[in-house]
């Protein structure tokens, strides 16, 4: 983390007239291809599904989960990955997703199995929403993949999908505003539209040798910078998955502290852990209706020239304002 480190801080700018400080190695990007964050579809419980297991599959229409991930790759061992692509392919065309979102994991790009797997899961009568693209490292992947889009498009008809791809080395980290800037610039154009990075926990804790411990405290800078990178390209922050999904407590301390610092949703790898991420994500009612109400007091305050003012305790000003405007429009996304 020491090049991470002396990189950020060798690009400090400080303003003689000001104490402010500007971080310009990670500034504000503009995502043009969405408006805002907001006009994402909420993710906030991305559940696994390995795509070979048919029973497993036929489980989510008795759900309330945002997205379910038909899995091609770590969910899937090595002797099943073609049974998986074409249970995905098959069962894509018949089953009912009512409102979860269908998505596809596919297998990484080094891996030599992801043409296979866009080809297939690309061609049937359906096609998923979302493609989910793991241990991406860098922009040569990028274009390749959307080099494969193209031709999936020629071969099979594939319209535009959305992408999400996984953050789980420190390659990958590093390089990570490099990356979206690549994603960002090719989706205006190409077949897919950037919307979310996810946090690979476990293979970035393997890949800079550090321990997993229960607090995560490992893993803190990683997590932060993720969340620094994918707001400023206003896409989406997926947390780690919680492993033990027996640990009832354990589950709701990781949500509400992925959730205060800034992550829009949570890994899931067993359906008892959906109910639990999807309120932790969500605004509470309390939440909402404190929302609702400064904005109309600031809207009548406004219209009497006034600017500031004490709301419950708290003295509001635009910032303020701003976040509660945020709270009301996710509120309005979720079908809970």
């Amino acid at each position: 983390m020491y090049r991470f480190y002396r990189v950020c801080f060798s690009q400090l700018i400080s303003y003689s007239r000001g104490r402010t400080l500007y971080i310009s190695a990670f500034p504000r990007a503009s995502n043009s291809v969405n408006n805002n964050i907001d006009t994402i579809r909420p993710r906030r419980a991305i559940l696994y599904v390995p795509g070979h297991d048919r029973r497993k599959i036929e489980k989510l229409s008795n759900l309330n989960v945002d997205c379910a991930v038909l899995d091609c790759e770590d969910g899937v061992a090595a002797n099943k990955k073609t049974d998986a692509r074409n249970v995905i392919r098959e069962i894509a065309g018949s089953f009912d997703f009512k409102k979860i979102e269908f998505a596809v994991r596919i297998n990484s790009v080094d891996s030599g199995l992801a043409e296979e797997d866009l080809m297939c899961v690309l061609s049937g009568e359906r096609y998923p929403e979302t493609l989910m693209v793991p241990k991406l490292e860098s922009s040569a992947q990028i274009i390749w993949i959307n080099e494969k889009l193209k031709l999936c498009s020629k071969q099979t008809g594939a319209k535009k999908v959305n992408l999400v791809f996984f953050v789980e080395s420190a390659k990958s980290l590093l390089d990570l505003r490099q990356i979206c800037e690549k994603a960002v610039d090719l989706s205006k154009e190409g077949l897919f539209r950037f919307e979310g990075l996810v946090f690979g926990s476990d293979d970035f804790c393997a890949d800079i040798g550090a321990t997993r411990t229960e607090d995560a405290t490992e893993l803190l800078t990683a997590r932060q910078l993720l969340i620094l990178v994918a707001k400023s390209f206003r896409v989406q922050a997926i947390d780690m998955v919680h492993i033990n999904y027996k640990d009832v407590p354990g589950l709701v301390k990781s949500c509400e502290e992925g959730a205060r610092m800034g992550f829009t949703g949570k890994q899931v790898i067993h359906p008892n852990q959906v109910p639990i991420v999807q309120k932790a994500f969500s605004p509470s009612p309390e939440k909402v209706e404190w929302a609702k109400e400064l904005i109309r007091l600031f809207k009548d305050h406004q219209n009497l020239g006034k600017g500031a003012f004490t709301f419950r305790g708290a003295m509001i000003d635009k910032p303020l304002l701003l976040q509660a405007e945020y709270i009301v429009k996710m509120s309005e996304q979720f079908n809970d």
